[in-house]
């Protein structure tokens, strides 16, 4: 059996497809080269004093876990020098990083370098989360070329560190999800053209914070738990606290993800993800694989972004079931 790791995969769609040049295909390569690394941090965790909490808050209001900051040094680090991104914007840092002009690209990235950091303490699943856009100024790179709407997006992924490390991307032509095999240190195909199954079977969901949504949305979470074999009713409830986990498995198996604003924080009224580090990258993906992301009342993807932590509600997965969202939505 011939196994096909991510950079042959990545050359061969470049061959297939012809994007503009080879740098996209490279600036994928370093992201896979640089999860293997975190994958393994992430492992040794515990013996290296590496995990916990640092004491310090982030610019979102959060307590900054130590491998929070590997991660986000070691792709920071790493991608400024690569030569082919010109500025990156990361959850963990108030303004972007604008690569000096002298080893500059034509790309930028947004990431959160560890996603549901949380779970880390408990052993449970994390991730890393990319967008990728096109630089549009003109010259030097600015603030402004990591504010872009998630329609311009190029390519986008995560890294799922679990019970395996799987890496998924798109770049416009299909979701393809590829496994860490720890045997020969190579992300291997294992996942081909990933599509979201018609039936819905779950929904995801923090039902904690329930008191505080709004009216509309507990009525469609009532509606999820309720009694109909024609609709398959109830879904099954699977929350894991990892935004990269949840979609993972409802993409793979059918469901709905949703993170939607609540009264619980004032200072989080308008949702708590992250447009440009986690719900772009992740309606670009749903919507490679057949799926939608909306905010409940727009489209993610056409969201034009006006600060670089702008968070915005999250509603991700099955066609048919955000559309039944933004329905719900619209009801008095």
């Amino acid at each position: 059996m011939t196994l096909t790791t991510i950079e042959r995969h990545i050359i061969d769609e470049e061959r297939r497809h012809g994007p503009t040049s080879g740098t996209l295909t490279n600036l994928l390569h370093d992201i896979a080269v640089a999860a293997k690394v975190i994958s393994r941090e992430v492992r040794r965790a515990g013996l290296n004093d590496i995990i916990g909490a640092t004491g310090d808050v982030n610019v979102q209001g959060e307590v900054v876990q130590k491998l929070d900051i590997y991660a986000n040094d070691l792709l920071s680090g790493y991608l400024s020098h690569s030569g082919r991104v010109c500025a990156i914007g990361s959850e963990e840092d108030p303004e972007p990083l604008l690569v000096e002009p002298s080893r500059a690209g034509k790309y930028v990235v947004n990431m959160d370098p560890l996603d549901g950091s949380g779970n880390i303490a408990v052993n449970a699943s994390i991730g890393t989360i990319f967008s990728i856009l096109p630089k549009k100024s003109t010259g030097n790179a600015t603030a402004a070329d990591c504010m872009q709407a998630g329609r311009h997006q190029v390519a986008a992924g995560y890294v799922m560190y679990g019970s395996s490390t799987v890496l998924v991307y798109s770049t416009g032509l299909g979701v393809y999800g590829f496994t860490l095999d720890p045997t020969v240190g190579e992300f291997v195909l294992s996942h081909t053209k990933i599509r979201y199954p018609q039936r819905c079977k779950f929904y995801s969901v923090n039902e904690g914070n329930s008191a505080y949504w709004d009216t509309n949305t507990r009525r469609y979470v009532d509606w999820c738990k309720q009694i109909d074999p024609d609709t398959h009713r109830p879904y099954g409830h699977r929350y894991i606290g990892a935004m990269v986990a949840d979609f993972h498995r409802n993409m793979l198996e059918g469901g709905v993800f949703l993170y939607p604003k609540d009264n619980k924080d004032a200072g989080m009224s308008h949702g708590k993800l992250r447009l440009l580090f986690e719900a772009n990258p992740m309606a670009y993906l749903a919507d490679q694989a057949g799926g939608a992301a909306t905010t409940g009342t727009e489209r993610i993807l056409e969201i034009e972004p006006t600060d670089l932590h702008q968070r915005v509600p999250v509603v991700v997965g099955n066609t048919a079931e955000v559309e039944r969202y933004e329905r719900f939505s619209r009801e008095s």
